[in-house]
């Protein structure tokens, strides 16, 4: 999620590598892995435009961060439940 983030956030795979302290060699590795198990391309690349999601890359940031705050959501509900 983050790498994905910080793409759509900088446009570019380099500047996401080293936001993380990742090399890009990492953070490239990441993608095509996720793009190879899902079948499909998550993140166009261009050297002039530099680098955007796909449309599948942002359903996928976007499944992520509804899969985040529904975990916190039932987390927060669990622990109320726990200690209160």
């Amino acid at each position: 999620m983050e790498i994905l983030d910080n793409i759509e956030k900088t446009g570019s795979i380099n500047q996401t590598a080293k936001m993380m302290k990742m090399s890009y060699k990492a953070v490239w590795s990441k993608i095509k892995t996720t793009e190879k198990h899902l079948n499909t391309v998550i993140v166009h690349t261009d050297r002039k435009e530099g680098s955007r999601l796909s449309r599948e890359g942002k359903e996928l940031l976007e499944k992520y961060r509804r899969l985040k705050k529904e975990c916190l959501s039932a987390d927060d509900k669990l622990f109320h439940r726990i200690f209160e």
